[in-house]
Formats: C-alpha cells, sequence, structure tokens
C-alpha cells in the first residue's frame, strides 16, 4: 500500500508510473488526496471543538462558586451540544477513513523505473536463456503421457475424488514430489533460510497484508463458515508472521523458506492449456521469503534470482530468465523475474518461478517496520519473496527431458531422495 504522505506529495509521479502497469490512477489520487484533506480538516475540527469544550466545562465550577446559576446551566448546555457535534464529527471521520483506506488498498504498488511497459507476458524481457534447449525427438512425449505410462501420476482419479486440477501422485510420482521438496528445503537452508512449517489457512487481515486481497479475491477459495481463505502461496502465513511487528535492526535480513501446498481457484483460465500438469487448482511450492532494509533489498533480490538459478542448475534443466513488463507484473511487485524450463514435449517454455521485490508496498499494510539500537525512529522494512521452487512443471520437464528408451532418468541430486537412478515401467 502506498502511504498518504507519498501519494499527497508524488501525485503526477505516482499517475505516471503505475500507467506502465497499465492502470490509469488519475482519478484514484484524486479521490484519495480529497478524502485525505477532508479527513484532516475534520480531525481539526474535532480537536477544537474538544478545546472549546474543555475551556467551557472548566467555566461551570466557576460560574456555579460565584452564584450564576443561570449562566453555568447555559455552559452545561453548551458543553453537551459540542460534545454531540464532536461525536458526529468523529463518525463521519471515520466514514472518511474507511472509504480512504479502500481506495489505498486498490492502487497498485508502483514499478520500478527498469519495468517497461507492455500489454501482456509476451511482452516480457528475456534477460537470459541458456544454451541447452532440447530438441523434440520422434519418440518423445508429453508428461501426462509419461505419467500414464510409468504409473507415476493418476489424473482421473484425482478427477473422481475432488475434480479437475486436483491430480493424484502415486509410486515414483509420490516419490519425485517428496525428493523435490526435500531438495528445494535442504537447499534453501544452506543459503540461510530458516524452515518454517506454516499454517494452510489464514484469515482476512493476512490476505489484506500481503495484497492478495482484495486484489485476488476471486482466486482464493474461501471457507465461508470460518471467513479463512486456503493459501495461494505460503508467502502470505510467512510474511504475515510480521505483521505489527517492530524488529530489532540487527536481525536483518530475516531469511525463511516453506513447504506447502498452495490453493488457486485458477477463475478465468477457461481456454488456457490446462492439460497435465500445466495448470492446478493444488500443487505443491517450496517458498523463501525474505524481508531487507530498504537499502539492501535490490542486492537482496539478485542474490534471490541467483539461488532459483542454481537449482535449476542442479536439477539440469534448461531454462530462461524473464524480466516482466507492466502488463504482467503482479498488483504488489516492484520488480519481478520469472524463471521459465523448456517443456521438450510440448515444446513450450513453462513458468516455474516468479521472484520480486515489493519494496515497502506489503510492509506499510502489515505495519512491519524495524528499528536500531539507539535509534527511537522506526523505518519501514523491505519484503521479497520468490517461488524456489513450484513443483508441477518441474516435474513436467523433468519427466519430458529426462525420457529416454529405458525410462526417466533421474537427476544426480535427486537420487539420494529417489532410492533410484531411473524411473522404469
Amino acid at each position: 500500500m502506498l502511504n498518504l504522505k507519498f501519494i499527497q506529495e508524488n501525485k503526477e509521479t505516482i499517475i505516471k508510473r503505475l500507467a506502465v502497469k497499465n492502470f490509469d490512477a488519475s482519478e484514484t489520487v484524486e479521490k484519495i488526496i480529497e478524502l485525505d484533506n477532508l479527513r484532516k480538516s475534520l480531525q481539526l475540527e474535532a480537536d477544537n471543538k474538544q478545546a472549546q469544550m474543555n475551556s467551557v466545562s472548566k467555566q461551570i465550577g466557576q460560574l456555579m462558586q460565584s452564584g450564576q446559576k443561570d449562566e453555568a446551566e447555559k455552559a452545561r448546555k453548551e458543553t453537551a451540544d459540542l460534545k454531540n457535534s464532536i461525536v458526529e464529527i468523529n463518525n463521519q471521520r471515520t466514514e472518511v477513513g474507511v472509504e480512504l483506506t479502500n481506495l489505498q488498498l486498490r492502487l497498485p504498488n508502483l514499478p520500478h523505473p527498469s519495468v517497461v511497459q507492455g500489454k501482456s507476458d509476451a511482452d516480457n524481457e528475456v534477460i537470459k536463456t541458456v544454451d541447452n534447449v532440447p530438441q523434440k525427438q520422434e519418440s518423445d512425449e508429453p508428461h501426462w503421457e509419461l505419467a500414464k505410462k510409468y504409473d507415476l501420476i493418476d489424473f482421473e482419479t484425482g478427477v473422481k475424488i475432488t475434480g479437475a486440477g486436483f491430480p493424484l501422485y502415486k509410486g515414483y510420482g509420490a516419490r519425485l514430489q517428496r525428493a523435490l521438496i526435500n531438495f528445494f528445503l535442504d537447499e534453501n537452508i544452506k543459503a540461510g533460510y530458516q524452515e518454517i512449517q506454516p499454517p494452510l489457512m489464514v484469515n482476512a487481515a493476512s490476505g489484506y497484508g500481503t495484497g492478495q486481497l482484495p486484489d485476488k479475491d476471486g482466486q482464493m477459495y474461501y471457507v465461508n463458515e470460518d471467513d479463512l481463505y486456503l493459501i495461494p502461496t505460503a508467502e502470505v502465513p510467512i510474511t504475515n508472521i510480521y505483521r505489527d511487528v517492530i524488529v530489532d535492526g540487527e536481525l536483518l535480513p530475516i531469511k525463511n523458506t516453506a513447504y506447502s501446498a498452495c490453493f488457486r481457484r485458477e477463475a478465468g483460465s477457461y481456454g488456457k492449456d490446462v492439460r497435465g500438469l500445466n495448470r492446478l487448482h493444488q500443487f505443491d511450492k517450496v517458498e523463501i521469503v525474505h524481508i531487507s532494509r530498504p537499502e539492501t533489498s535490490y542486492e537482496a533480490l539478485d542474490g534471490m534470482v541467483q539461488h532459483v538459478e542454481s537449482l535449476l542448475i542442479k536439477l539440469g534443466l534448461p531454462y530462461r530468465i524473464l524480466r516482466l513488463c507492466g502488463g504482467d507484473i503482479s498488483f504488489t511487485s516492484a520488480l519481478t523475474y520469472d524463471f521459465e524450463v523448456y517443456s521438450k514435449g510440448q515444446e513450450k517454455w513453462l513458468e516455474v518461478s516468479s521472484v520480486s521485490n515489493f519494496e515497502d508496498f506489503q510492509s506499510n499494510r502489515l505495519k512491519l517496520r524495524f528499528k536500531d539500537k539507539g535509534d527511537k525512529k522506526t523505518t519501514t522494512c523491505h519484503t521479497l519473496n520468490g517461488s524456489a521452487l513450484a513443483l508441477p512443471r518441474i516435474v513436467a520437464s523433468l519427466l519430458e527431458n529426462y525420457q529416454c528408451e529405458e525410462g526417466i532418468n533421474i537427476p544426480e541430486v535427486l537420487r539420494p531422495f529417489m532410492g533410484t537412478d531411473m524411473i522404469k515401467a
């Protein structure tokens, strides 16, 4: 969330930069400034009336002592009228504050100056592509055929149990999932991240804290009876650990990692490529979350990008890195790098990670700050997160790129977790 002082002082900059995200902010920004000014004037009016009431109240006792009962009664009536007026003003100020906050919550984060304007993912900038992109052979199959051939994933039974987008992993398919989770967590821990096991449901305050609400309300699964949301990513509960917290500056940076199941309705995905593992409602993911000082957050972002890249290199998967354009970057992000792996069986690139710097956008919502020893002033933290990594498309790429005549080879780094070097029929 952009804070009110920043909006008041940078109106034209905000409108110009949000145009890069294809968001026309002019009307919203003008309304926010108008409501903020109204809220301030109502506060001033209430303060003035409170001071006036306090002054008149002091006179009542003096008037009674001097025998001026009629004047004292008039003063009592005046204080009662002032009190009622203050209540009305404060009620109006509260209504204005609610409207003001709702508008703030609907204003996206500003994109970093390096983000170019674009309409969709087709306009993203490819900043790195590895040289070993494989060519599809005549015998190569897509992952859904391989999953069936080697009895790894049962899509049909998943549909029977729940519905489309909820696959059932079995045998070496389930073991491959567990191997990847363990490998990613172990590598993240080696890189200095603390492992967290978070709740899989969050309350609305947590959703607002990290920006999923109200922006992604329609994409989240909601449990009406308990007023809880199933998490779309472990970023939400992990980052909300620090909601309403003033962190000791000596503890920064804070680096956490977590495995979780993730749940997304994928509303509006009809007509997109949803076959196999390409687009699911439930999937597994290992997340990294970084809480940083403002001056070091982009250095932290570079480090996270390098770490995710190292995971793909160790898995031996062909990948590329993209810097997202304004039309594809998220509501909350200032700068995002996407990682895609090549799907040989489908002959296409599949997104497996987004690594983002939110700057102070989430922290303003979370009221997440830090204070250095001996410093009376608090400073708003910067928050970052990334997938390290999302499993479904990693599994798809592994099956397709490691298929051979004898079966499916297992990358060397996964063999200790798998207990085998090849999946055979």
